[in-house]
């Protein structure tokens, strides 16, 4: 399976098309989070650090991020020096168990190749109680089947899911659907991992 690749646009990502179209995302994300003071937040697939940047400017966080680009990450490191960024995928996260009390995959999970490693990931790297926040389109079932038929056509990483499809891959992984929240195309799926914070 090929993955899209956006390396060469890490330099101009935040400032083009779909650097400017990932706000609507961050801003209904912003609107949902919540986030205890000094709480520790890891962004998988933070592309540049933006939405680090975003939370941190709202909240007293201790940012981390991991994408799998290079040079995204070394844009994430140059924008946020008081943050820690590692290039690492989905499904191999370099942090201890329950390091982190929200995990955010903000425009990146549709392009997930390994969705119930990352699932299995974010419980491990998780605190008892802790979120995770899965921000990702919410397009129609017309618009949702033909976009993932194209994927599998060209054999590109890429699966759009409702909200209720996505709380179901969870649960296996000892998470609980906490509510979703839509704002046009964009939605976001809050699920605690169980246990006492």
């Amino acid at each position: 399976m090929k993955d899209m690749k956006f390396d060469n646009l890490a330099e101009s990502y935040d400032e083009g098309f779909a650097g400017k179209a990932s706000q609507k995302f961050y801003n209904l994300l912003l609107r949902e989070i919540s986030l205890q003071p000094g709480a520790a937040v890891l962004d998988v697939g933070c592309g540049t650090g933006a939405l680090l940047r975003r939370i941190a400017g709202t909240a007293d966080i201790t940012g981390y991020g991991v994408d799998v680009e290079e040079n995204m990450i070394a844009q994430a490191q140059k924008q946020c020096p008081e943050m820690q960024f590692a290039i690492a995928p989905c499904d191999q996260l370099p942090f201890e168990d329950q390091s982190f009390d929200a995990v955010v995959a903000c425009m990146a999970y549709h392009h997930f190749d390994n969705k119930a490693g990352f699932a299995q990931e974010a419980a491990r790297v998780l605190r008892p109680g802790g979120v995770l926040y899965i921000v990702d389109p919410r397009f129609p079932w017309p618009v949702r089947k033909a976009m993932n038929g194209i994927a599998r056509l060209f054999r590109v990483v890429g699966e759009f899911l409702t909200a209720q499809e996505m709380e179901a891959r969870f649960v296996p992984f000892g998470f609980t659907g906490v509510g979703a929240a839509t704002d046009a195309y964009a939605q976001v799926v809050e699920l605690q991992k169980k246990g006492q914070a």
